[in-house]
């Protein structure tokens, strides 16, 4: 069994409220948290409008499988979030 940790912190520009970060972040754990291989949640930043970090822990077979989901997973939030993402960590556990 292989875990990996992978953290994302965004930055979201010109977001002027809590109810404006919700609808930018567009229902991330709802999107990956239905993955059986994948648990989500916002980790930090819940109070600040501008900013938001979060964390996803996959778990896998093989690591190539778990890195694998890992660069789906940031090309994805990539592609269809409006923000920008200012860092990205990978854990292996």
């Amino acid at each position: 069994m292989h875990i990996a940790i992978l953290t994302l912190t965004f930055s979201l520009p010109g977001c002027s409220s809590l109810k404006e970060k919700r609808h930018r972040m567009g229902g991330l754990h709802a999107r990956f948290g239905n993955t059986p291989s994948v648990a989500v949640c916002e980790s930090d930043g819940r109070a600040r409008h501008d900013a938001s970090e979060w964390t996803f822990v996959i778990v896998g077979l093989s690591k190539r499988e778990v890195e694998s989901q890992c660069s789906q997973i940031e090309e994805k939030l990539e592609r269809t979030v409006d923000a920008r993402v200012m860092n990205v960590e990978r854990e292996f556990v």
